[in-house]
């Protein structure tokens, strides 16, 4: 045997004839449940500010003159 037949036969084993999409579906799948996981932590800090409003008013109405009026329009 040459070396020319011997890189043919291992690049005739080698060849393979599935289809490439099917399978890399996989990766679609796994990045769609990392979005989708991503999207849901991101929709479960959706309105906190306005859980705690009193909280929020007893700060601002205790540190009132601690406000610098510092950019523009102010």
């Amino acid at each position: 045997m040459t070396l020319a037949t011997i890189l043919y036969l291992a690049a005739e084993e080698s060849e393979h004839h599935g289809n490439v999409a099917l399978e890399t579906v996989g990766y679609g799948i796994v990045a769609l449940i990392v979005f989708a996981s991503l999207g849901i932590v991101t929709l479960s800090y959706r309105n906190v500010a306005n859980r705690h409003v009193h909280k929020a008013e007893a700060y601002a109405k205790a540190h009132e003159n601690d406000v610098q009026q510092v950019g523009h329009g102010h």
